[in-house]
């Protein structure tokens, strides 16, 4: 999201020169598909983490310029709100001890950005959305000084021709008449990389796309927003919203938004980027001077810039990432659905998880998207984000024979079969049986306590306003405080005491 972008009105407006090109990308890329033009195969995995800035009352602190000036390590980069930062690990082998010494490198780098930031006024938080944001926090004076966000906003303004607005119901409801996108940077996530080969791709990125929903009962961290409980995980209905570019009368036509779960399994790579040219006009439409096919029959791999920027603007939950490093193109699945924090341990454990589960789902006989309809998918997903830990999900029927689907609660269906199948998994990508079942441990115990962090952060709030008769406000920012407190301690989430 970050990649600098310099271009002109004049730019903007040649849609038709871009679109040649984004056709000429996508040509490209099926050329390369076939003649299999890509990386040999690598267990080659890497993450990133959308941080919050507060100061030491839990309160946003809007000065990512200055701490990033503080910090001065290039694995940090902005983000779009000016109280937002990004880490950036360094991708490395999926095997072995690579959970503790992702755990080792993250601890070290978060507490000397911590340290770091503080110099500034300001200091790291690990959370889906900070609790204490409020509107004042999502304005235009509020983004970060970067060429594509400006020119995001006025795209999707533009597309729009009216006002973004709010409306989520949770357990509370908030209705805002206008925001700009930036309220989008409320929304902090984990993403998680796979690199594939393109005949494995499919297989991948349908699996990630079957467990979004599981993802989201468990990691669910983002209950509050602008004063407001709403979902155990708002940060897709936020996304969406504050990102739409359709109006009234295009949503009631059916025209596909540009945060989407997407409608359907898919074959091949090819397919999702075919589909991001079929559906979404270019909110980007800058071409760069590469011709890709010139490129390719030089016996080079070809950037694909427009087709590049143009999925970047698409955010898919598991978004497909064609990338060349070391003059080699590669395929990533880039999974997107987590929200940050609330501990390294507590990430680090929902990295296992997803990479046991979906590299054994995608090795399945007969492959979970077979039995599960792409439709309960996209429930599974929407209820994993309403309900956190209390959420249920249709799955197909386990056992010889068995048929159709079962709705259960998700901490069942974790327990009982998908840990088991997350554990066999990380055997097969070679992880060390101690860090397997340290950190596949703390799922267990997530759902043998029904406690993530937004169940955690809900609970809290409800004690603070029962017990101390703290109004609304006052309890979300003593919560906030002690969040904090607990991440900074380190121990997973469900350890932390609510009272």
């Amino acid at each position: 999201m970050g990649e600098k972008v310099v271009a002109t009105r004049a730019e903007l407006a040649d849609r038709q020169l871009y679109r040649r090109k984004l056709q000429s990308c996508l040509d490209v890329l099926g050329r390369m598909l076939k003649e299999e033009r890509f990386d040999r195969p690598k267990a080659m995995m890497g993450l990133e983490i959308e941080l919050n800035l507060a100061d030491e009352q839990g309160q946003p602190m809007l000065g990512n310029e200055a701490v990033l000036d503080a910090i001065a390590s290039t694995d940090f980069q902005t983000e779009l709100g000016r109280f937002n930062v990004e880490l950036n690990i360094a991708p490395r082998r999926l095997g072995g001890h690579v959970f503790e010494d992702l755990r080792e490198e993250l601890g070290t780098a978060l507490r000397y950005a911590d340290r770091r930031a503080g110099q500034a006024g300001g200091r790291l938080v690990m959370v889906g959305i900070l609790p204490t944001l409020d509107l004042e926090h999502a304005g235009l004076e509020a983004m970060s000084s970067n060429d594509r966000y400006t020119l995001l906003s006025d795209q999707i303004l533009a597309a729009r021709g009216e006002d973004i607005a709010l409306d989520i119901d949770g357990v509370e409801r908030l209705t805002i008449d206008s925001v700009s996108m930036v309220a989008e940077a409320a929304a902090t996530s984990l993403q998680l990389h796979l690199q594939v080969t393109p005949a494995r791709f499919a297989s991948v990125w349908n699996a990630a796309q079957a467990i979004c929903g599981v993802q989201l009962a468990l990691g669910a961290n983002s209950p509050f927003l602008f004063g407001r409980e709403l979902w155990r995980e708002t940060r897709p209905v936020l996304f969406q919203q504050a990102c739409d570019t359709r109006t009234a009368e295009l949503k009631a036509q059916g025209v596909r938004p540009i945060t989407w779960f997407g409608e359907r399994w898919v074959d091949s790579a090819y397919d999702l980027f075919e589909e991001n040219l079929k559906y979404f006009p270019a909110l980007l439409p800058i071409c760069d001077d590469e011709d890709p096919v010139k490129v390719l029959a030089s016996g080079g791999a070809p950037r694909l810039g427009e087709m590049r920027l143009h999925n970047g603007t698409i955010y898919r939950w598991n978004r497909p990432v064609y990338d060349v490093a070391d003059g080699v193109a590669h395929l990533r699945v880039e999974n997107r659905c987590l929200p940050a924090g609330p501990t390294v341990a507590d990430i680090l454990a929902n990295a296992a998880f997803y990479y046991g589960l979906v590299r054994m789902l995608a090795e399945q006989p007969r492959p979970i998207w077979t039995r599960l309809p792409y439709e309960k998918a996209d429930q599974n997903f929407l209820n994993g984000a309403r309900y956190g830990i209390d959420a249920v999900q249709w799955w197909p029927r386990s056992g010889r024979g068995a048929r159709g689907l079962v709705e259960l609660p998700a901490t069942d269906l974790v327990l009982n079969e998908l840990l088991p199948l997350a554990h066999q998994g990380l055997d097969r990508w070679g992880i060390a049986a101690r860090d397997r079942d340290h950190y596949l441990g703390i799922i267990e115990q997530r759902c043998l306590r029904r406690t993530n962090g937004a169940a955690w952060q809900a609970a809290t709030v409800h004690r603070l306003r029962e017990r101390r008769g703290l109004d609304p406000n006052a309890a979300i920012a003593e919560m906030t405080r002690r969040y904090i407190e607990g991440m900074r301690s380190g121990e997973p989430v469900h350890t932390w005491p609510v009272d």
